[in-house]
């Protein structure tokens, strides 16, 4: 089971939490924990990303109360490497290139992309509202990074004519009259 939540803190800051939990309906044996019981974690971790709102990542925790080897906890430190990275595009790619393979831990990165999506989730409303509090009528629009990224925000689709029609490519609305 994946968890991932974000907050916004009273210092001005958001923290983006994610949680995983391994657990299974049977018992198998682990050399590191002997037997694992039904409903007992083989995983259990847990990651904070703080970031502002420009959405880099100010500070990391990671931890490991539970794991199928000893070592695995060696690995929470390691995400330190991720403070100053940017949650934009590209930022799994980036990540990885600072914990990925035996630097990091296999579960500790999957829950990254998940991370990122609910700080993204997390941060759509504050972002909207401070740039239309920061509108100019006269400034040329960029392409909306939402636009082509699902199904939903389709360029030919009917969010895009509605929200964003000066990148709506589908065909042309036909007049009813």
């Amino acid at each position: 089971a994946i968890v991932c939540e974000g907050f916004r803190r009273t210092d001005g800051l958001f923290d983006i939490e994610g949680a995983l939990t391994d657990v299974k309906s049977y018992p198998f044996d682990n050399r590191y924990r002997g037997v694992i019981q039904p409903g007992d974690p083989l995983h259990d971790m847990r990651m904070r990303l703080t970031i502002d709102e420009a959405m880099t990542i100010v500070a990391v925790e990671a931890a490991t109360d539970r794991s199928p080897f000893a070592i695995c906890v060696d690995a929470a430190p390691n995400y330190q490497a991720l403070i100053g990275l940017k949650i934009e595009g590209g930022f799994t790619k980036r990540a990885l290139a600072r914990i990925g393979g035996v630097s990091g831990c296999t579960h500790h990165t999957e829950l990254l992309g998940r991370m990122a999506a609910t700080a993204f989730q997390t941060m759509a409303p504050i972002r909207r509202r401070s740039a239309d509090a920061s509108k100019i009528e006269d400034k040329p629009k960029r392409k909306p990074p939402l636009l082509g990224s699902c199904l939903a925000f389709a360029p030919d689709g009917d969010f895009a004519r509605e929200h964003w029609p000066e990148f709506y490519e589908g065909p042309a609305p036909v007049d009813p009259s």
